[in-house]
């Protein structure tokens, strides 16, 4: 009977693969015209696939494996204050800078400081960001890890490999319009099986008032559906980091590039946060429901982590029917999956773009920047595997690095469009390099007992303080 389980968890997951393959396989032959059409999707995407795209791209490991990691541990509604503010952000977004980045024609969010300030912005900026989505690429890897090895009771890495070599297939394949057509299915196919899975589970645990009940045996503070009813701080951090993280995403930020217009792009950006906010309260239910205790998920073996309760959840046939519980996991696959492309993807653009033809190749024609941007594709996943296998720090906790990055980019990029006087090229460089040290150093601090700040608030008051010294070092030091 296991066995016979096994085989359909397998079936659907294995179904779901080859569909995805399947498009970016119909897109191979449109991708591989230009470094435009592969990179940005040759910047033909309407309203609704623009938005889609946008809303796929939030909606990933960090919503699904991520939220549902952090509802388990807290006992409370407090992750869904990541897709919240993810969705603020993208209506901010929409109202301020996405027009200003479709009209520039970039297709990175540090070709757009170049822009603004030059080349030396660029280079410095390309090099944090980098190291962002490299973090945020790993993360997002390990959140499909955790799903395989669920799935298939397999080694953890053997399931990093897998899930790498699917993803890295259909984005070597298709590049952004793999991505855009894709991510249409996985739209579909996590709200219809994650839906469906939290009204199971609302109504098998007896209701929401119930599950409140359960959950304050098991030690809940007040009410688990206050998302700042565990820590104000803790929970502010992820309201701001989302916000601004979000105007400097190059992965959420590309779909926004190969919008056909700038007016597209505003729009697009706007209808993409009715997507992004319910999506995080359906999986912090599952991991509320998951840390009952009513239902078996393993947390009582030595080797069970809270990535997996959700998962675990869904491959119990006394919760959920195996062909449900496998559409729903196909839904989580589908989260991460539409995630994790256009993540990896961000990795390939800044390297290819920023990187190789911004200062090791600039003279590069367009057959060559191609060719390098398909190696980049493998060669990311040949970095994010042993990342993923080794580093496993909380989901959320680990991607708000990049996160507390971007925040600067975003601060950054308004005070350039909107502040032009207050900002120069020194400024940009001076928030980037002390904001990425800021980040690094206050999880240093913490984890020594020297002090507790979050990386997030280091990085934005260190970008703050440089706009600060920047423009008293402009105004009463240097001579125009």
């Amino acid at each position: 009977m296991e066995a016979l389980l096994g085989n359909i968890y397998f079936w659907i997951v294995i179904a779901y693969f080859a569909i995805v393959v399947g498009v970016s396989f119909l897109t191979r032959k449109v991708a591989s015209r230009s470094v435009a059409d592969y990179l940005v999707a040759g910047r033909n995407l309407g309203i609704l696939l623009c938005s889609v795209v946008v809303a796929a791209e939030w909606l990933g490991g960090m919503s699904t494996i991520g939220v549902s990691e952090k509802a388990f541990q807290k006992l409370s509604f407090q992750p869904i204050l990541y897709n919240v503010a993810t969705s603020i952000g993208m209506i901010i977004i929409g109202f301020t800078v996405a027009k200003h980045y479709r009209k520039n024609n970039v297709h990175t969010v540090s070709e757009m400081l170049e822009h603004l300030f030059g080349i030396h912005a660029k280079r410095v900026s390309a090099i944090a960001f980098l190291i962002a989505y490299i973090t945020l690429a790993y993360v997002q890897l390990q959140t499909a890890t955790s799903v395989m090895s669920s799935i298939f009771q397999i080694d953890w890495v053997y399931a990093v490999i897998i899930s790498a070599g699917v993803i890295t297939l259909y984005t070597y394949i298709g590049g952004m319009h793999a991505l855009a057509i894709t991510s249409i299915v996985h739209l579909v196919v996590m709200f219809i099986g994650l839906g469906t899975a939290m009204v199971i589970g609302v109504v098998k645990i007896g209701g929401f008032a119930h599950l409140q009940e359960l959950l304050a045996a098991k030690g809940a503070v007040g009410s688990i559906y206050n998302p700042f009813g565990v820590s104000f701080n803790e929970a502010f951090s992820l309201l701001l980091g989302g916000v601004l993280g979000g105007m400097a995403a190059q992965a959420s930020i590309q779909p926004i590039f190969a919008a056909r217009t700038p007016e597209i792009a505003k729009k697009a950006a706007i209808l993409s946060s009715a997507y992004i906010a319910p999506f995080g309260v359906m999986t912090a239910i599952l991991g509320l429901i998951a840390a009952t205790g009513v239902f078996e998920i393993g947390a009582s073996t030595p080797s069970f982590s809270a990535k997996v309760a959700m998962t675990n959840l869904l491959v119990n046939p006394q919760f959920i029917h195996p062909i449900l519980g496998g559409l729903a996991l196909a839904g989580i696959l589908a989260a991460i999956l539409s995630t994790v492309g256009p993540v990896n993807f961000a990795v390939v653009t800044i390297a290819t773009k920023d990187i190789y033809h911004g200062f090791i190749n600039p003279e590069a024609d367009e057959q060559k920047i191609l060719q390098i941007a398909h190696r980049l594709v493998i060669i990311v996943s040949l970095i994010t595997i042993p990342m993923a296998y080794y580093f496993k720090a909380g989901v959320l906790d680990s991607a708000y690095v990049s996160y507390a990055i971007r925040a600067i980019g975003a601060i950054v990029i308004i005070a350039g469009i909107y502040f032009r006087g207050w900002i120069d090229v020194f400024t940009v460089k001076l928030a980037f390099i002390g904001g990425t040290i800021a980040v690094f150093l206050c999880i240093i601090a913490s984890k020594l007992d020297w002090f507790h700040l979050d990386k997030t608030y280091g990085a934005v008051l260190f970008a703050l303080a440089a706009l600060v010294f920047g423009y008293i070092r402009r105004k009463f030091f240097i001579k125009e």
